[in-house]
C-alpha cells in the first residue's frame, strides 16, 4: 500500500521507496529444499577450497608470481560472489523468509554485480597468463611480470567497482510505487528496475551496455587466446607436452562454457527479448553464478604441481602433528 511507502524529494520530484522487496523465485520448482541443500554444499566447498588456496598463496613467498596472483584473485572473487547470494537464497527459499529491506537489496545488487563482472575478467586474466606462458615464453619478463599482473588485476577491480556504483546509483533514483515482488533469486538488476513506475530507459541502456562489455569482451579474448594456444600446442613436437597442454586447455574451456553460456542466454536474450520463463531464468542464472566458484580452485589451481606439493606437505604435517 502507498501509505507504507517512504518518499523523499530530489530535484523537485518525489522518489517513492518501499520498505523493501519480496524475492519471488522458483515458484514452480518442485525440489527447492533439495536444491538449497545442494547450494549449501556448494558454498561450503567454495569457502573451504578457495580459503585454503588463498592461504597457501599468501604465506608461501615462492608462489608470489603472476600466475598465482591471478589464481588468488579468482579465489577471492569466488568466495565473495557466492557469499553475496547463497546464504540469502537459503534464508529466502529454505526458511521461507523472502523479505529484504530496501537498502540491503541494493547492497546485495552492488556486491553481486561487482564480483560477477570481476569473475568474467578474472577468467580472461588467467587466459592471458596461459597465452604468454605457452605461446610467448621468451617475453614473460616483459609482458607478464608481477607488476604487470598487479596492474591488470587492479584496473579490473577499479573499473568494476566504479561502473557498478554508477549503475546502482541510477536505479536507486527510480520510484517503486507498483509491485515489490522481484522475480529472481536475489535483488537482480533488471527484475528490480522493471518494477519502477518511472521511465527506466537509462537503466536498461546501462544494463545492456554493461552486459555486452563484461561478457563479450572477456569471452572474445578468452576464445581468441585459446585458439592461439591450441595452434601453438599442435606445433609442439613432444607428444607428452602436447597432451598435457590440451588437457589443461579443455578443462579451462569447459569451465568458461559453464560460466558464460547460461549467462549469455539469460542476460542477453532475456534483456532484449524478455521471453525467458521465470523459473528457467532463476535456475540457470543461479547455477551459472554458484557452480564455477566451487569448481575453479580444482580446475585452475589445486591440480597444479606447486599447489599439490604444498597441500600434501600440509596434510602430512597435520597427520604427524595433529
Amino acid at each position: 500500500a502507498k501509505s507504507n511507502l517512504a518518499s523523499r524529494t530530489l530535484n523537485n520530484s518525489v522518489i517513492i521507496r518501499p520498505p523493501g522487496f519480496y524475492i519471488i523465485g522458483f515458484q514452480t520448482f518442485p525440489y527447492i529444499g533439495v536444491y538449497m541443500v545442494f547450494l549449501l554444499f556448494v558454498y561450503v566447498v567454495t569457502l573451504v577450497f578457495n580459503s585454503l588456496l588463498i592461504s597457501i598463496i599468501t604465506f608461501d613467498h615462492r608462489l608470489h608470481t603472476p600466475k598465482f596472483l591471478a589464481i588468488a584473485n579468482l579465489a577471492v572473487i569466488d568466495v565473495i560472489l557466492n557469499t553475496s547470494t547463497i546464504p540469502s537464497m537459503i534464508k529466502t527459499f529454505l526458511f521461507k523468509d523472502n523479505f529484504i529491506p530496501f537498502n540491503l537489496c541494493f547492497v546485495q545488487m552492488y556486491v553481486y554485480y561487482v564480483f560477477a563482472s570481476l569473475e568474467s575478467y578474472a577468467l580472461a586474466i588467467l587466459a592471458y597468463d596461459r597465452l604468454i606462458a605457452i605461446c610467448f615464453p621468451l617475453h614473460q619478463s616483459r609482458f607478464n611480470t608481477l607488476l604487470v599482473m598487479s596492474c591488470i588485476v587492479s584496473v579490473t577491480w577499479v573499473y568494476s567497482l566504479g561502473r557498478v556504483a554508477y549503475s546502482t546509483v541510477i536505479i536507486i533514483q527510480l520510484s517503486f510505487c507498483n509491485s515489490v515482488r522481484v522475480f529472481s533469486y536475489f535483488c537482480d538488476y533488471a527484475p528490480v528496475f522493471r518494477l519502477a513506475c518511472d521511465d527506466y530507459t537509462l537503466q536498461w541502456t546501462m544494463a545492456s551496455i554493461s552486459s555486452m562489455i563484461n561478457l563479450m569482451v572477456p569471452f572474445s579474448f578468452i576464445i581468441l587466446s585459446y585458439i592461439i594456444i591450441l595452434v601453438t600446442v599442435f606445433r609442439m613436437k613432444s607428444v607428452g607436452s602436447k597432451k598435457k597442454a590440451l588437457t589443461t586447455c579443455i578443462e579451462h574451456l569447459i569451465l568458461v562454457a559453464i560460466f558464460y553460456i547460461p549467462i549469455f542466454s539469460i542476460f542477453l536474450i532475456g534483456l532484449y527479448i524478455g521471453a525467458i520463463e521465470p523459473d528457467q531464468r532463476v535456475l540457470s542464472l543461479s547455477l551459472a553464478s554458484c557452480i564455477p566458484p566451487c569448481i575453479n580452485p580444482v580446475v585452475y589451481s589445486l591440480k597444479t604441481k606447486e599447489i599439490k606439493t604444498r597441500v600434501q606437505a600440509l596434510t602430512w604435517r597435520m597427520k604427524t602433528n595433529p
